[in-house]
């Protein structure tokens, strides 16, 4: 049933057995939505017949009009405004004499400037709600020497996606503390697991690509705009249910595992089958990865490892078929570390969920590892070379973090500009009161410039060897996850005060706020503390600089 409908039309159906209400000028049937309803059928009652627009919207943000919408309403009314069809293209007009007046900066640009590098000069066209620093600025038509057309035509295909199947449902999926198989599965189907390992596009081990952009065009901005699309929903968990552990335990196996491994096991990895986690971090041993105790000894016919060893706090690690996993095969401190993939199937492993302050979909994980017989097939490098393979996949799990960081501090600063643009304080909106304002400063000029950095930073990586982006680009990237997080965790705070108690309870207009706030320290700390971050940033920097011939 669709129509358009009268506001007496609307009146008529102002009692429990047939009860409908207006929202922004559409109809709803909220008939039979009554017990469902969580406030409760007399609030329902008290709005039956009427306009709801100004009650709603006092206490729900748009992801519940998105969730409900399709099976609750009915029609609109016959006085909304009908949208206007695009104009047909007017006839190109006969090409003109050129005036004589002096020439446009553009048009000079043109003349003077390769056909080439006029298309990558362009801006893209602007995209999304353009509310200033709410997305990257590329999305709002400034100019972007990084990007161009098949990133927005990924960025498009991906926001697509997540607002119609993924952001409606979230609030509802962290509650019960994981996410729909189904949505692992069409990430695979998509093509998009493929293209967040950090690597080329491993066309040789999935048949399903990604439909914006061909493989071959594939590189590491790609990679940036899926996972920050993926973040505008505002959620850790989310967010780490679907790439957490699979974009830190995938890039060892695809860059160090034999031919025969990678060809049994990414297959159903990029397809979103199987899934894969790293496991390090130890009870005793997280930022100091040198010092953890998982042991591996090779077995009397040199043809298995046996592991013994636990490992805590490990991201997806509850619904894993594969751990890329850290043990000591030889002496004490780096030099004694290998790299192994464990397989759940080879018996002895077992996993439980650990409820932790934030990312609760994200099924964090303590493993035990009891004689557990891993073929020396799985090894992952050399042995007793593992710290050099953690230490490469450092600089990516780190970039993501980063990724994550900035956009969801963006989501914190997107909703408190919606919200100080409609809640009314002493007679205003909050949005006219200065120190709002300088609220919203603060976060906006901390988020571009952390992003300006990670931008320069993708592109360093991009055009790097692997080892000269490990050595040159670890203290960088560490330098930017601490404050990216730092940056994070004001946004959250910030956007806090500006929501005031309904960033305090769960669900409603502050939904995403008070969500992220208890996501904060999950980014503070895994992938490196701030604290040590930052004193690697130096350390490693410093280093480098008298490797290449610092002079003081």
């Amino acid at each position: 049933m669709s129509g358009t409908f009268s506001k007496s039309d609307v009146a008529s159906h102002n009692k429990g057995d047939s009860l409908w209400i207006i929202v922004d000028d559409d109809v709803y049937d909220l008939t039979k939505f009554q017990d469902e309803h969580p406030g409760g059928k007399k609030i329902l009652t008290r709005v039956a017949g009427k306009d709801a627009s100004k009650p709603f919207w006092k206490y729900h943000n748009d992801g519940i009009l998105k969730k409900y919408k399709a099976s609750l309403q009915v029609g609109s009314l016959d006085t909304k405004p009908k949208a206007e069809p695009a104009p047909a293209p007017e006839p190109a007009p006969a090409p003109a004499p050129a005036p004589a007046v002096a020439t446009p900066a553009k048009e000079i640009q043109k003349a003077v400037v390769p056909a080439t590098a006029q298309e990558e000069a362009e801006a893209l066209e602007p995209y999304g709600d353009l509310i200033p620093f709410a997305d990257p600025s590329w999305y709002q038509g400034f100019h972007s020497p990084y990007v161009n057309e098949t990133h927005a035509a990924l960025r498009k295909e991906v926001r697509e996606w997540v607002e119609s199947a993924i952001e409606p449902n979230v609030t509802e999926w962290d509650e019960k503390k994981e996410v729909p198989r189904e949505i692992f599965l069409e990430a695979g189907r998509r093509g998009y697991l493929a293209g967040l390992l950090g690597v080329h596009y491993p066309v040789e081990y999935t048949k399903n690509t990604v439909k914006a952009v061909s493989p071959d065009k594939w590189d590491l901005f790609h990679e940036l705009t899926i996972t920050d699309e993926l973040s505008r929903v505002g959620s850790g968990g989310f967010v780490w249910n679907m790439i957490g552990g699979f974009g830190i335990g995938g890039p060892p196996l695809v860059k160090f595992g034999k031919k025969s491994l990678k060809d049994r096991i990414l297959p159903g990895i990029l397809s979103g089958e199987k899934r894969i986690c790293l496991a390090i971090t130890e009870p005793d041993a997280g930022s100091d990865v040198a010092n953890l105790t998982c042991e591996a000894k090779l077995s009397e016919d040199g043809k298995h490892y046996i592991v013994n060893g636990e490992k805590k706090w490990i991201t997806n690690g509850i619904w894993c078929d594969y751990f890329t996993t850290a043990v000591r095969t030889g002496g004490e401190g780096m030099n004694g570390i290998s790299l192994l993939l464990i397989e759940r199937d080879f018996g002895g492993v077992s996993t439980r969920r650990m409820d932790c302050q934030g990312v609760w979909s994200s099924g964090t994980t303590y493993i035990t590892f009891e004689d557990v017989k891993v073929p020396v097939e799985n090894l992952l490098g050399k042995e007793n070379q593992g710290f050099k393979v953690i230490m490469t996949n450092f600089n990516h799990e780190r970039i993501g973090i980063i990724i994550q960081c900035l956009r969801f501090s963006r989501v914190c600063y997107e909703e408190s500009v919606k919200y100080a643009n409609k809640r009314r304080t002493f007679g205003k909106k909050l949005i006219e009161h200065p120190v709002i304002r300088m609220k919203l400063a603060h976060m906006a000029r901390q988020i571009e410039a952390s992003y300006s950095w990670l931008e320069n930073l993708i592109y360093q990586c991009q055009k790097m060897g692997e080892t000269e982006a490990m050595l040159r680009l670890g203290g960088p990237i560490a330098g930017l996850k601490a404050q990216s997080t730092l940056t994070f965790e004001f946004c959250a705070r910030e956007a806090s005060q500006i929501f005031g108690g309904l960033s305090y309870s769960r669900g409603g207009q502050g939904a995403k706020v008070e969500r992220l706030y208890r996501d904060v320290r999950a980014y503070a700390i895994p992938g490196g503390s701030e604290e040590i971050m930052l004193d690697l940033s130096m350390r490693q920097s410093m280093r480098v600089a008298k490797m290449t011939g610092m002079k003081l």
